[in-house]
């Protein structure tokens, strides 16, 4: 009965801990030598544990070596070793975004290619390089496809610098659309963005960017630090925006399920937080 009483308890807790949440932080256009946003950030994950992902245009103007190191490193440089990063087209202000994979290394992908794939708890995390054109592009795609096929994990969060769907100042996002049908229809939970400098959060979304209960969610998370954009009128699947306030989004990634919550770095700004189930 003694062995009965303690397998029961192993299994329980073991069981506790496979259901356990693991929190992740992410946003992207971060660091400019002569504005003050990236240390406001900085200041808000230093308070936490945790994987950041970076979305891309990490370091301004060009992503060169030296900004990385007067800009970057300085205000979020003390995390470099939980960052999981994607370029932005400002890194290819540098040919071939050198300063931001050599600064990365292996965790920036392939050079050339720069999409990685990884398991964070009970997810699947897809970093894309949305900077690709031509043959390099269609080369990431077919790679996409094949890690969605053969995934196992039970949820998929997507990222990558360029938002398929946003209502700021670049809006949509056309090039990224092969990418986003691709993990809609392959049941990605969610897709995470930046390049435009405001937070924003969509209604879960299908394939063709229509409103479904069962889709995809996406955020723009475009506040981790560069000046903020204004945000034109929200399009009609979008549920929250805001350009008040400088923050990174904290996900709670459980294995069938996950919470969010935006952390601004400034007071009195309107909070976004829920909660939401794996698509399946």
């Amino acid at each position: 009965m003694r062995r009965l009483i303690f397998f029961l308890l192993a299994l329980a807790a073991g069981s506790a801990r496979a259901e356990a949440a693991v929190t992740v932080f992410a946003a992207g256009d971060i660091a400019q030598c002569d504005n003050e946003g990236a240390s406001r950030t900085a200041r808000l994950l230093a308070g936490h544990t945790g994987p950041i992902l970076a979305l891309g245009d990490i370091a301004y103007p060009r992503g060169s070596s030296e900004e990385f190191r007067r800009c970057f490193d300085p205000v979020w440089g003390s995390f470099k070793a939980r960052i999981v990063p994607v370029p932005g087209n400002h890194e290819y202000g540098t040919p071939g975004a050198a300063g931001y994979f050599d600064y990365f290394g292996a965790a920036a992908g392939q050079p050339g290619a720069g999409w990685h794939s990884r398991i964070i708890g009970e997810w699947r995390i897809i970093g894309l390089n949305s900077n690709l054109e031509g043959a390099a592009a269609a080369a990431q795609l077919r790679w996409l496809d094949a890690e969605l096929a053969a995934n196992r994990q039970p949820c998929t969060l997507a990222f990558f610098h360029h938002p398929r769907f946003s209502s700021g100042k670049h809006g949509n996002q056309e090039s990224m659309d092969a990418a986003w049908r691709l993990l809609a229809s392959r049941h990605a939970t969610l897709v995470l963005a930046g390049h435009d400098h405001h937070y924003e959060r969509f209604a879960p979304l299908d394939a063709d960017g229509r409103p479904d209960p069962a889709g995809t969610r996406s955020f723009v998370v475009g506040t981790g630090g560069a000046r903020l954009y204004p945000v034109g009128p929200a399009q009609a699947p979008s549920e929250f925006t805001s350009n008040g306030s400088w923050g990174v989004l904290k996900l709670e990634l459980a294995r069938h399920a996950y919470r969010w919550e935006f952390l601004p770095s400034e007071t009195g700004v309107p909070a976004d937080q829920g909660r939401g189930t794996c698509r399946h």
